[in-house]
């Protein structure tokens, strides 16, 4: 039996929560399905600049790279200096978070099913500022051809894979940065010609994001680059309930990061009434890439009952306040453990 090692970050804030009501829908798949998962906890944030002196410490590190994949909670203030390090040091180009409505979570519409492809390690994010002089400050965008390359070819092996409408749709500007979003614009223009089986169209940032709004059922697959797919998931999230309900994948040739794509939301720590799905579905999108990665059929049908087991347990009025309901964060995941049970 393969043991797989899972590096797990808890986070800050609601972090620690999330990461507790998440393992116990990992222990129902494990006891379920025969998985083994060895969790191995690593400090990394807020806490760890606290109390270590460093977001992210060697030893974390350390941890990470002798793992099959890491699971991280949500970050606080020093989110930057823990999972933007990490995009760059493994490599991770894609970040994919998928967006899609769940049956009785308040939502805009019912059918609600998109996937953002989000170039992950450069753009504006590389963090190349400035001062000039005391009045001026200059930021570096930087869009490579290889970069934009490799992350148009996932968006379009995404929709591949996917039972929706096999459209990818290409965000940039390029009436307006006629260089940098110019040259990403050209590379998906010409890696749609090698994928004639998937319809492929673009949107300039700001008109995709009224559409998002006014037609959210249209879009299938985005392709963006970093920042825009950063703020364009987020406006997205709102649309099916909230940041709570948004799992989030980084992934490299080689290894995988799996978090919500929200903050910490300090505010709310300690109360529990924090939405564990964004954690818990990230989960399931670590155990489908494993499935995939080591062509493991348990860890793909474990994936599966995370999403039916969610569903049920949402049907059936098992949520946190955020979904309508009145359980706890951890309550919630011990529903969809339950489930697992019960309808997987």
């Amino acid at each position: 039996m393969t043991e797989y090692k899972i590096s797990l970050i808890p986070g800050d804030g609601i972090g620690p929560e999330l990461s507790e009501a998440t393992l116990k829908v990992l222990d129902g798949v494990q006891k379920k399905f025969g998985l083994k998962l060895k969790i191995i906890e690593c400090p990394a944030g807020d806490i760890a600049l606290e109390t270590i002196g460093n977001a992210l410490p060697a030893e974390t590190v350390e941890i990470i790279k002798n793992s099959h994949a890491c699971m991280k909670g949500p970050v606080g203030e020093s989110a930057a200096d823990v999972i933007v390090k990490l995009r760059y040091m493994f490599d991770l180009y894609a970040n994919l978070r998928p967006i899609k409505t769940y049956p009785a979570v308040a939502a805009a519409r019912p059918d609600i099913d998109m996937y953002f492809v989000r170039e992950n390690t450069e753009d504006v994010y590389k963090g190349l500022e400035f001062k000039i002089g005391e009045d001026t400050a200059l930021c570096l965008r930087v869009i490579t051809r290889k970069n934009s390359e490799r992350i148009a070819k996932k968006a379009f092996e995404v929709a591949r894979l996917r039972n929706g409408k096999k459209r990818v749709t290409a965000i940039h500007k390029a009436n307006v940065m006629r260089v940098t979003d110019g040259l990403f614009r050209d590379v998906c223009r010409e890696v749609a010609k090698q994928y004639p089986d998937i319809a492929f169209n673009e949107l300039y940032v700001d008109a995709a994001s009224m559409r998002l709004i006014k037609e959210p059922q249209f879009f299938d697959v985005l392709c963006t680059c970093n920042m825009f797919g950063d703020i364009l998931s987020d406006e997205a999230a709102q649309l099916i309930g909230g940041l709570g309900m948004a799992p989030g994948a980084n992934i490299g040739d080689n290894f995988g990061l799996f978090e919500p794509i929200h903050g910490s939301a300090p505010n709310r720590a300690g109360k529990h009434t924090a939405n564990p799905l964004s954690m818990i579905l990230s989960a399931k999108m670590m155990l489908e890439w494993l499935g995939e990665k080591y062509s493991d059929p348990k860890c793909i049908k474990a994936a599966q009952a995370i999403e039916n087991g969610t569903i049920y347990a949402l049907k059936n009025g098992q949520s946190v306040g955020d979904c309508g309901g009145k359980t706890t964060t951890v309550g919630m995941a011990e529903a969809i453990a339950a489930a697992l049970t019960a309808k997987s």
